[in-house]
């Protein structure tokens, strides 16, 4: 019956999310994890049940009930085909240690040999913690960026701004308070008598700054949208006018968004106010859009050296698109989309750069917007009257958009380097020739919403190779050994060409090589989980032996 079948379908979906929480859920968090990943509520009346609880008694083989502390908690019974991930899960630590980068620089990493079978000696990484994508990090701040918000009120604000909830547990944390305190550089938990109040760190600064040695920029990050003075604004005001900084805080707000003619402006970026009553009302090309030039890629990483980095689009474990976490240039993208939506937003602006039909060709460089973000791409293809496909140089995917939504990417915009990297994994080769859809739905999660430490080995035609290592377990788990021991694998000690990339690697088709690579120069990471060997040369020298023999 229908009834059957959709109760097979739930203990496969509930016994996949029961396995993902080493900790176990409780029946409430169940239901939250089902609406986050199936994007609707767990079916309870058309199985015929009045609660998860009843729900989850009816699938004795799939989850155990416990007690902890008076609290039930639902933990997963893996089958044959998830025992292996149930095993990965099992060995994932409850709390991460810390290492400061000074230690970390100090440690020795050890490589394998190329005729080694079962490379798995490397050095011990620091444990990471959970990460919020770069793109839900601009949501939060965008959320704050007009007015302070408390607590208790982000989720229905959250759902309001951005048509969705805020499923913080999906990317790994188990608390609000987990998520702000990994923000802690940029938004700031304050206690009010109405309750624990966001604030931007940036207000607080600039207010503190100000009083004492003004030396913050409010250029540095302009605020997303317009900012007019609301009533919601007002309220946050009201919440904060007990203690002194706080005070001060609104009085400084009160004034930057003070305006004679009570209508909406731009505060951090007057000349571009001023230019947007100046735009002219013609068809021309501005003379700030880029029409023939490429973005550069970032510098080459030189061998060996450990960096972070997300997987931010994979579609094997021999083409995927990585970007480097914690570097100048990633702060630099995030500052990039915001004052891009910034512009774009603003309706004359954004019909001054309309692009022209005669403009939308394969390889032209220009921004769309995409959920109220804009985005840079490269057109890749024209599909129709009305669709391209588009590649985004900062993300590494290729995305079907609406000609209407193209427009002329201005010529400052061009000088943050592309931030999609891409990217095989090192010294394997799959079993079947072609990676299996198993194969690749592992390597996906295993690499989703995880900051990982990549270790480069090598670029070939372009591509890096390198092996990911996941260091929130308590010991380290390198990607490639996880396929390996799931006879998805076979370790090869060298890097086959990607017959995927070869096929299609956009990167090459649009963006230019760096000037230092052009020069076969090589640069340092400057990245916090940076290492590199005290005994390169000697380890360089043995490689190369293991390679002649």
């Amino acid at each position: 019956s229908q009834q059957a079948q959709l109760m097979e379908v739930l203990k496969k979906e509930v016994r996949a999310m029961l396995i993902a929480a080493k900790a176990g859920l409780t029946p409430e968090q169940l239901e939250e994890q089902y609406m986050a990943m199936v994007c609707k509520p767990l079916p309870l009346r058309d199985l015929g049940f009045q609660s998860t609880l009843e729900l989850v008694t009816q699938m004795p083989e799939v989850v155990r009930i416990c007690s902890k502390n008076g609290t039930l908690i639902l933990k997963a019974i893996a089958d044959d085909s998830t025992k292996g991930i149930a095993k990965l899960v099992a060995n994932q630590k409850v709390k991460t240690r810390k290492t400061s980068k000074k230690t970390a620089t100090k440690a020795n990493a050890t490589f394998p040999s190329k005729n080694s079978k079962n490379p798995q000696s490397f050095q011990t990484l620091s444990a990471r913690t959970p990460v919020l994508p770069a793109t839900v990090k601009a949501e939060l701040q965008d959320l704050l960026s007009s007015s302070p918000l408390l607590l208790a009120d982000l989720g229905k604000a959250f759902l309001r701004r951005f048509g969705r909830a805020f499923q913080y547990r999906q990317y790994g944390f188990l608390s609000m308070f987990q998520v702000f305190r990994s923000m802690s550089d940029s938004i700031v938990v304050e206690q009010t008598k109405a309750g624990s109040l966001l604030v931007l760190r940036k207000y607080l600064a600039s207010t503190v700054e100000q009083e004492e040695e003004p030396q913050a920029s409010a250029a540095e990050m302009p605020p997303l949208e317009p900012i007019c003075e609301t009533e919601s604004f007002y309220q946050a005001a009201h919440l904060m006018d007990s203690e002194p900084v706080q005070t001060r805080l609104v009085d400084h707000l009160k004034q930057v968004m003070h305006d004679e003619t009570s209508e909406c402006h731009f505060p951090l970026i007057p000349l571009q106010h001023q230019g947007f009553e100046q735009f002219p009302s013609t068809p021309e090309i501005p003379p700030d859009a880029v029409q023939d030039r490429r973005l550069c890629s970032l510098p080459p990483l030189r061998r060996r050296c450990l960096v972070g980095v997300i997987v931010e689009f994979a579609v094997s474990p021999s083409q995927f698109y990585i970007r480097l976490c914690s570097t100048e240039e990633s702060n630099k993208l995030q500052n990039l989309m915001f004052e891009m939506r910034h512009v774009y937003s603003h309706k004359v602006a954004s019909d001054k750069y309309i692009m022209p039909a005669s403009a939308v060709r394969p390889g032209q460089l220009c921004c769309v917007m995409v959920s109220s973000w804009w985005y840079r791409v490269i057109i890749h293809r024209v599909i129709n009257d009305q669709e391209v496909e588009v590649f985004c140089a900062d993300y590494g995917h290729l995305q079907i958009v609406q000609k209407s939504s193209l427009r002329f990417l201005k010529w400052h915009y061009l000088k943050l380097p592309a931030q999609a990297i891409p990217c095989s994994l090192a010294w394997i080769k799959p079993v079947e020739g072609t990676w299996s859809s198993s194969a690749i739905l592992l390597f996906k999660h295993l690499c989703r919403f995880k900051e990982l430490v990549g270790i480069v080995d090598e670029y070939v035609d372009g591509v890096l190779y390198l092996f990911l290592c996941d260091t929130s377990a308590k010991q380290d788990v390198y990607l490639h050994s996880v396929l390996r021991d799931m006879g998805y694998a076979d370790v090869c000690g060298e890097n086959i060409p990607s017959q995927e990339f070869e096929e299609l690697n956009p990167s090459a088709l649009y963006v230019q090589p760096s000037q230092k690579q052009g020069n076969a120069e090589v640069v340092e990471a400057d990245l916090r989980l940076q290492l590199e060997s005290q005994d390169a040369d000697s380890e360089t020298a043995t490689l190369k032996q293991d390679g002649a023999e």
